[in-house]
């Protein structure tokens, strides 16, 4: 009996060690808690987070460990377009998930509601207006469009119908730093808020995101109401790569 406790128990050990180190070098998954990236991503919405993607610092393992200083193998540099998952500066524990919008250097400005990046204006499409998304538990009218990076990647975006975003001042990011916005632009605490997100180092980074594996809409009820599942499984959302 003794010796079939002690088999289990190194067993399970065992796996824990391999789930630790799959977790902190390879691949994470991640909730999405809150509507700031609508429509791109919703609540409910479960996701893998590649930790490979710009190499590791001690925020890639749980917990933050400090045992080394800086970034290693950090051959891939974020692009712009790119979503990703970040431990914010305020508490450098809080795990944030956003659209890289500006790089190191970068000048990033809201005039009369549109963003632009290094004196140029973000060309966005109109594709509909008057639609609902979330913001927290409250529906709010917005206005939706494909914004055009300078890059030319493309991405969804919404704005509020009522403009409650409209100009900021410059944000120059510095040199090692990024600069995040929500795809929900009006409901989104991201780098435009200095104190509590501003801009992000790159030790902060823990991943980019890349692919929706599971979706449910808690709002209608709890997975275990299979009675349910047409309301509750956003089953179109299974598997959706993350662009």
């Amino acid at each position: 009996m003794k010796k079939f406790i002690t088999e289990n128990l190194k067993t399970l050990i065992y796996a824990l060690i391999i789930a630790l180190i799959i977790r902190s070098l390879i691949i994470q998954p991640f909730y999405i808690p809150s509507s700031s990236m609508e429509p791109s991503l919703l609540v409910g919405d479960r996701l893998f987070v590649s930790k490979y993607s710009y190499g590791y610092s001690k925020n890639s393992f749980p917990f933050s460990p400090p045992i080394f200083k800086g970034r290693i193998f950090f051959n891939n540099s974020p692009k712009r377009g790119d979503v990703i998952v970040f431990k914010t500066p305020a508490d450098n524990r809080t795990d944030y998930i956003k659209r890289l919008i500006g790089l190191p250097g970068d000048i990033i400005q809201f005039i009369d509601g549109s963003l632009f990046i290094n004196n140029s204006q973000i060309f966005k499409t109109s594709l509909k207006s008057n639609m609902n998304i979330f913001c927290g538990s409250s529906l709010i009218d917005v206005n939706h469009y494909e914004e055009k990076l300078p890059d030319g990647k493309k991405h969804k975006t919404v704005y509020s119908s009522n403009n409650t975003y409209l100009n900021s001042d410059k944000f120059t990011v510095p040199q090692k730093h990024y600069f995040f916005l929500g795809d929900n632009r009006d409901c989104s605490k991201d780098s435009r808020f200095l104190t509590s997100v501003g801009y992000v180092h790159e030790d902060n980074l823990v991943g980019k995101a890349q692919f929706i594996f599971f979706s449910s809409n808690l709002r209608e009820g709890s997975i275990l109401k299979f009675w349910k599942w047409k309301k509750i499984m956003r089953f179109n959302r299974f598997f959706k790569k993350i662009s």
